[in-house]
């Protein structure tokens, strides 16, 4: 049987194609309207505050940067989005694979349209802007990440990404998110003087969000970032009079500016920050020129968050569209290196690029590609983290009925993998994040944290138990010692002691029960007091 026969044998998905027409609009109206409820309101920070009876944003805390900032360390983390599905196969060749040119007869990268990352593996001309970063030992691919069981839907499979979640599991909060409150669990009480986290994009993305806040700072544009860094403020007020018909617009747009706390020290960071590289013209681009910036300017923020769209490439994808994109891509990341170059700042940043899934590894009879599973991530920083591959290239003859193959890294061996070892975040944190992820042996530079950051209590945090109406409140002490957990009111007045009793050093799992405890439904502190320190977050009972 010829290769055409068996992609013809193979099954669309349905939902995945253009050509399942309702189905797959259903799939875009569901992210679209998902963005829209995210994005609702002047700009996204945190918890809700309402201006005239509309629901806005205020200032979010930052625990993951009062602890970062605390120790020896200044690594800064810098995710990038590629958003709508990116072309694994056409980012990542693998050379002389006579398959891939049978199933991609129009699309495919051809052998002279390539440069060289080894013999067998090799990156499309469009990135070439990328070839001295991986000559100079600063940069690795990791094959075919993914997950089991995948999902297909840009919104559902982008929110498993966010959440770290498995693919038949709805989780709420995001890995960073859930990072930022276990590591430390008092950061309601001292909240920072810098912004934790921030992204730059239409949408504020589920990663960040923990279980009572978000913990990023969202600004939806660069323009808006230029307003917040030059005028001190996001809204202009001052062309806007007292008439009734402006009075209105005006009080929220003051209302905003005021809510806006961190403006001060973004504005210094921005001034403090120059940029000595060349940035090309492209979207990209001018989001990693801020974030380069505000790192030059020494603003503290530990974790950035930029976006590239429009890979969702069903039609005429070389067309322009994907090697655009590509160019935009390596270009950016290439000035944005050459910057922290300038100022000595490579070894002090990492960058990761991530999609929510990749494409079908067949072309479509529109000389594109439908939603597919697993693609390539690119990491890169300075030189000490080297080049190479991880895992192998997708095995693209032995398929599933749909023709997809299956995945060869879990992508959240790759968060646990920086969360450890670039970000020096503790490993029971990182375990409870993540669920007992294996790690990746030497994917980053290990960093020289401080022992007091690794040698903790934690008050991890609680999640629905395995028995219906019950709570699994996690928790970690560093040495035995007399220990009490206990839940308190908002207004600070204890209201139930759960336990109070000698416990020896390890990770423990307590099972609440309300009823039996007649603990009344309602937002509680939960505090954990153990050798003479205090944790606390906030819980909810349903």
């Amino acid at each position: 049987m010829s290769k055409n026969n068996i992609h013809s044998k193979v099954r669309s998905r349905y939902g995945s194609s253009l050509k399942d027409g309702k189905g797959h609009q259903d799939m875009h109206e569901a992210s679209s309207r998902r963005a829209f409820l995210r994005n609702t309101g002047l700009f996204s920070l945190g918890s809700l505050m309402a201006i005239n009876g509309h629901a806005m944003s205020q200032l979010a805390v930052n625990p993951l940067t009062m602890g970062l900032l605390s120790n020896d360390t200044d690594r800064t983390l810098i995710l990038i989005r590629l958003d709508g599905g990116n072309d694994g196969l056409n980012t990542v060749v693998e050379r002389g694979n006579d398959e891939y040119y049978n199933i991609r007869p129009t699309i495919a990268i051809n052998e002279a349209d390539m440069w060289n990352l080894s013999d067998e593996i090799g990156m499309p001309n469009t990135t070439l802007s990328l070839q001295p970063l991986w000559e100079d030992g600063r940069m690795k691919i990791i094959h075919n990440v993914g997950y089991p069981q995948p999902n297909y839907s840009h919104f559902r499979s982008s929110d498993i990404w966010a959440s770290a979640s498995d693919s038949d599991e709805v989780l709420n909060t995001g890995w960073i998110g859930r990072a930022m409150e276990a590591e430390f669990g008092s950061f309601l009480e001292t909240p920072p003087s810098v912004p934790p986290a921030i992204q730059i994009g239409i949408e504020n993305n589920l990663i960040f969000s923990g279980s009572n806040a978000n913990m990023s700072l969202s600004i939806s544009n660069p323009t808006e970032f230029y307003r917040i860094a030059q005028q001190g403020q996001l809204y202009n007020t001052a062309e806007l009079n007292n008439c009734p018909d402006q009075s209105e617009l005006k009080y929220a747009r003051q209302t905003a500016n005021n809510a806006f706390r961190y403006s001060s020290t973004i504005q210094e960071a921005y001034r403090k920050g120059t940029t000595k590289s060349e940035y090309p013209d492209n979207y990209l681009a001018e989001q990693l020129a801020i974030v380069a910036r505000l790192i030059k300017g020494q603003l503290g923020t530990k974790v950035y968050m930029v976006t590239l769209g429009g890979f969702d490439t069903h039609s005429e994808q070389n067309e322009g569209g994907h090697p655009r994109l590509m160019t935009y891509l390596s270009e950016a990341i290439a000035a944005f290196m050459a910057d922290m170059d300038a100022d000595n700042l490579g070894e002090k940043v990492l960058g990761m690029t991530f999609s929510e899934f990749g494409r079908t590894i067949y072309e479509n009879g529109s000389a594109g590609t439908d939603h597919g599973t697993g693609g390539p991530m690119i990491i890169f920083g300075g030189e000490e983290l080297g080049n190479g591959f991880v895992g192998t290239p997708p095995d693209l003859i032995n398929t599933d009925d749909y023709g997809d193959p299956d995945y060869g890294v879990d992508f959240r061996s790759v968060y646990g993998s920086i969360l450890d070892g670039w970000l020096g975040i503790d490993d029971r944190v990182v375990d409870h994040v993540l669920g007992n992820q294996a790690k990746i042996d030497g994917l980053v530079p290990p960093g020289d944290f401080p022992s007091g950051l690794n040698a903790q209590d934690i008050l991890l945090g609680y999640k629905p138990s395995s028995v219906p109406g019950l709570i699994d409140i996690q928790y970690s002490l560093a040495k035995g010692a007399n220990t009490r957990l206990s839940l308190i009111k908002l207004n600070g007045t204890p209201y139930r002691t759960l336990f109070d009793s000698y416990v020896n050093r390890g990770s423990y799992t307590y099972t609440l029960n309300p009823q039996k405890v007649v603990v009344a439904s309602g937002s509680y502190m939960l505090e954990l007091r153990s050798s003479g320190k205090t944790h606390r977050r906030h819980m909810l009972v349903k």
